[in-house]
């Protein structure tokens, strides 16, 4: 493993080392090299979002509503279990 030496300001050392001690870390390495983690997975969303974002405005203007939409994205969801089968529907007289 490669070693790096860093500078940070006193507050941030004392940040570092409460982490440390207060156990959710071993040690000051290990909580940087979870930061650094962390900071490549929100990178990795973030890119995957963009390209879902210009996937969506190359495809064009929908012809479906709004409400159409969030019904079917409520489906999509229900199906992969991130929404309860009774909950967080939208609940609309026609």
């Amino acid at each position: 493993m490669a070693a790096m030496s860093i500078s940070m300001t006193d507050k941030m050392r004392e940040f570092v080392r409460s982490r440390v001690e207060g156990g959710d870390y071993n040690n000051e390495s290990e909580y940087i090299r979870d930061l650094v983690r962390r900071d490549q997975e929100r990178l990795s969303e973030d890119e995957a979002l963009l390209k879902r974002l210009r996937a969506a405005k190359a495809s064009g203007l929908s012809e479906r509503s709004l409400f159409d939409i969030m019904r079917e994205g409520e489906g999509d969801m229900r199906e992969k279990a991130e929404l309860p089968a009774n909950k967080g529907g939208r609940q609309r007289s026609r």
